[in-house]
């Protein structure tokens, strides 16, 4: 399906905005293989194409993710994928179309298993997109929310995590985009210091700068 068409025919933005957006409005559900295709090209679109504010198409090349990457990742026991579906209604209830409007995910990680350090667990959240058209409109802060709040129940769910090792949200954002920073910042991550070179293996696109790094952020989850 090609941008103009989700653009012109398939995409009513004034009667999105029309609506208040809020919980009823904005919905997720955990995607399935069926969702493979329309997953893949919201995300690159999103991250690779020079639409909306949350794109790296100046800084990084090539494609966002693969089917067979998106499959893998559904696959996981421990990593949820959940997308937020256009219906003909604009409502969780109404039928839907087969597009997506925004995706994120989680992906529940024990770090006991890594470093014999009990207790020590995190969350990690990626493939967060918002169909470009949409951007601006409180979606994306919705959308973000509501993996946060699966996340951190998800963990507290678990064994009691020690004081002295708290639960954790992580994510991994680019070097050089200062506004995606303050926008995580807003809404309580920080760096931690840790970062990485973006890898330049050429299965995550083609960095356009030589200096360009993956920054983590984390926040922490509250205990109460």
């Amino acid at each position: 399906m090609s941008t103009d068409h989700i653009n012109k025919e398939t995409l009513n933005k004034e009667a999105f905005n029309k609506r208040p957006l809020n919980k009823k409005t904005v919905f997720l559900r955990q995607a399935e293989a069926s969702d493979i295709d329309a997953l893949e090209q919201l995300l690159n679109r999103c991250y690779r194409q020079a639409e909306g504010w949350t794109n790296e198409a100046e800084l990084i090349g090539g494609i966002r993710t693969t089917k067979d990457e998106l499959l893998a990742v559904i696959a996981d026991p421990k990593h949820y994928v959940f997308i937020y579906p256009k219906t003909t209604t604009g409502e969780r209830d109404g039928k839907e179309t087969g597009e997506l409007l925004g995706c994120i995910a989680v992906d529940i990680k024990d770090e006991a298993e890594i470093s014999k350090s009990a207790g020590n667990k995190k969350a990690y959240i990626g493939m967060f997109a918002v169909l470009p058209e949409l951007q601006g409109h409180g979606v994306g802060h919705q959308i973000l929310q509501a993996a946060e709040t699966f996340a951190q129940r998800h963990l507290q769910s678990s064994t009691p995590t020690p004081d002295k090792n708290p639960a954790r949200l992580t994510m991994s954002i680019l070097s050089h985009r200062p506004e995606l920073l303050a926008y995580y910042q807003r809404r309580g991550y920080q760096l931690n210091g840790n970062s990485m070179p973006f890898p330049v293996d050429g299965n995550n696109g083609e960095p356009k700068r030589q200096d360009l790094q993956l920054l983590e952020l984390e926040k922490l989850v509250s205990q109460s």
